[in-house]
C-alpha cells in the first residue's frame, strides 16, 4: 500500500503555510493587497517549486505576480530560515483563478436553473 503523502506534499504544505505568512508579516510592498497562497507544487527534484496564489481583485494580479517575482529571493531565503532543508526550491509565482473560474461556473448553473423553471414542460 502506496503512503498517502509522499515527502514532496508534505513540503509543499509547509511552503505554502509558510509563505502565506511571510508575504503578510515581512513583504512591505504597498502594491501587495490581500494574498492567499493557496497551493504549492514541488517538483520531483525538488529545485523548483510552483506557487500558486489569488488575490481579492483581479485587476491586480498581474502586477502581484510581478511584485511576487521580484521578491522570490527574499521570500526564498527567509523560508529557509524556517524550514530546514538542504536545498529550498526556486519559488515560480502564478495566478490562481480557480476561485473566479468556480463563481462564473456558478453564475451559469443558476442562470440554467432559472431558465429551466421558467419552461418546466421542455424536457427531453
Amino acid at each position: 500500500m502506496a503512503r498517502e503523502f509522499t515527502r514532496i506534499d508534505r513540503l509543499g504544505d509547509q511552503v505554502r503555510r509558510e509563505l502565506s505568512q511571510l508575504i503578510q508579516r515581512e513583504l512591505k510592498d504597498p502594491r501587495i493587497g490581500m494574498v492567499s497562497v493557496t497551493a504549492v507544487v514541488v517538483s520531483r527534484d525538488m529545485g523548483h517549486a510552483r506557487v500558486y496564489f489569488s488575490v481579492l481583485d483581479e485587476a491586480e494580479a498581474e502586477a502581484t505576480c510581478k511584485v511576487l517575482q521580484n521578491a522570490a529571493g527574499f521570500l526564498r531565503h527567509n523560508l529557509m530560515k524556517q524550514i530546514k532543508i538542504r536545498v529550498m526550491p526556486q519559488l515560480r509565482f502564478y495566478y490562481d483563478n480557480s476561485t473566479s473560474r468556480g463563481s462564473e461556473l456558478s453564475a451559469l448553473i443558476d442562470s440554467a436553473l432559472a431558465e429551466d423553471r421558467l419552461h418546466p414542460g421542455a424536457e427531453d
